[in-house]
């Protein structure tokens, strides 16, 4: 039954009008800071293709930010304007834009959805709920961890959504209703915090991860192995997990103490049987490519993205065949692709065009002069503060690494000393649930957007002090100290 005006209610909005509304909002407030710094006066020490750049890339931010166009469309926009307005000339544009990092991203999709297809997930999430016991304090930890222990190895984005729909499972059988409870904010907070953290573990975590490693080289010149990242990842992630299942459940304590429904989970992994020969492949697959990752310190054929491909193709080699194409396809996330594609391009072109040393100069000249300890607390919580605006790792890594590298050379210290701070904290994005992972969670309703304030400024504080004494502390063991 439709509204009327006689009925006394107000008629319902259209969804896809409201939608269109805020689409247009967002691409004309995108065409209205570009035109605007287009239009200042060319600022000193700053070339006329910088500012043509800053404007398209301040507008790419708009619309990624706020989704008025698909974001795969938007990089695409980015590749396009820099030959238009003479940034880049077309050929070094799509060089940059097809780098590494577009098939390792690529390579770890396909890898993600192999072991997805082959229910090694649903084994270990399942594996730990049942060692959780009924004890909710318990559930919240076991969901928390796991989600971060997948993410060492797989993306964000899927290792959180896995964790969610057997969290939901957890928060339906106890009869939790969404919005109305401690317990169902502590998963749902929880989990998308737990992906986060564990991301950073290794390069294959997370494609932020990569993105990083490749501008670091790319325009400080210092190759990072899998196994120099791991180092501090590894000790970053097994330091900030606890911390973060202490403060979720300080600020989410669970009104229950127990869960409903332990024997069905205890039912359910029971019924997955021992493990399946495709099982056995997919851990067989892992386990190889990762004794390659960091057989790659020592040989340089064997890099991030050289590994990460072999194990792609592998999926699908006869004797194998952990994955058809046409389910591979439909994994395939082609607007993070996409996104990464126009990252690196604007990163590229910021440094050819001086984009990046005047923001050094103009913004953060001042910190030559500050203790290195000041200085990588200093970048790390910049980084942090700065998902706030810019809820989108990659773009954050493109918008920082290139001028930090420039700082770390002016001021005399290994680029990857301040530039790993930026690549590492790109990926704390849980002030608010703006970034892909967080929306997973915060789309099903059982917290406020506010609700992840608290608890995200408090591990946010507690990033910085992690990340700036462990890369004090292992910067040596480096060679970056």
């Amino acid at each position: 039954m439709t509204n009327s005006p006689e009925s006394g209610e107000a008629p319902a909005a259209d969804p896809a009008l409201t939608s269109d509304r805020q689409n247009w909002a967002g691409l004309l407030g995108a065409i209205a800071l570009a035109g605007l710094i287009l239009a200042i006066p060319q600022p000193a020490g700053l070339s006329a293709p910088g500012q043509r750049l800053a404007a398209v890339f301040a507008g790419a931010i708009v619309l990624w930010v706020t989704e008025a166009l698909p974001i795969g469309v938007t990089a695409l926009i980015v590749l396009l304007l820099q030959p238009l307005l003479g940034i880049e000339v077309l050929g070094t544009a799509f060089h940059a834009f097809a780098s590494p990092v577009f098939f390792f991203v690529l390579a770890m999709l396909l890898l993600a959805q192999a072991v997805i297809g082959s229910k090694l997930d649903r084994r270990f999430a399942y594996w730990l709920l049942d060692r959780a016991g009924t004890e909710s304090r318990r559930v919240v930890i076991a969901l928390i961890c796991g989600a971060a222990a997948l993410s060492t190895i797989m993306s964000d984005v899927p290792a959180c959504a896995i964790f969610m729909a057997i969290g939901m499972g957890v928060l339906t059988r106890s009869g939790v209703s969404p919005g109305e409870s401690n317990f169902g904010k502590a998963v749902m907070v929880g989990i998308p915090i737990g992906s986060l953290i564990g991301g950073v573990a290794t390069p294959a975590g997370s494609s932020i991860n990569v993105l990083g490693m490749h501008f670091i080289e790319e325009y400080g010149g210092v190759t990072l192995t899998f196994l120099d990242w791991t180092m501090l990842g590894v000790p970053m992630v097994l330091m900030l997990v606890p911390i973060a299942c202490w403060v979720i459940l300080q600020v989410f304590p669970p009104e229950q103490e127990h869960i409903v429904g332990h024997d069905a989970i205890a039912a359910e992994h029971a019924a997955l049987g021992p493990l399946t020969l495709v099982e056995r492949k997919a851990i067989a697959l892992v386990g190889t490519m990762l004794v390659l990752w960091v057989l790659g310190t020592w040989e340089p054929r064997l890099n991030v993205v050289v590994v990460a491909l072999a194990g792609a193709i592998a999926i699908f080699l006869p004797g194998m065949r952990l994955l058809r194409w046409r389910e591979a396809e439909r994994g395939i996330a082609w607007e993070t692709l996409l996104m990464i594609g126009g990252v690196t391009s604007i990163g590229s072109a910021s440094v050819e065009t001086g984009l990046a040393e005047w923001v050094v100069h103009g913004s953060l000249g001042g910190l030559q002069a500050w203790p290195t300890a000041a200085v990588i607390a200093a970048i790390s919580a910049f980084t942090v503060l700065v998902h706030l605006v810019i809820p989108i790792g990659p773009v954050i890594n493109g918008i920082l690494i290139p001028p930090i590298v420039l700082l770390a050379n002016e001021a005399g210290v290994h680029p990857a000393l301040y530039a790993l701070p930026v690549a590492f904290s790109a990926s704390a994005s849980f002030l608010l649930p703006l970034d892909p992972v967080p929306l997973l969670t915060y789309s099903k309703g059982y917290y406020r957007m506010l609700d992840m304030l608290g608890p995200g400024l408090i591990l946010g504080a507690f990033w910085v002090v992690c990340m700036t004494l462990l890369t004090l502390m292992l910067g040596p063991a480096l060679g970056i100290g």
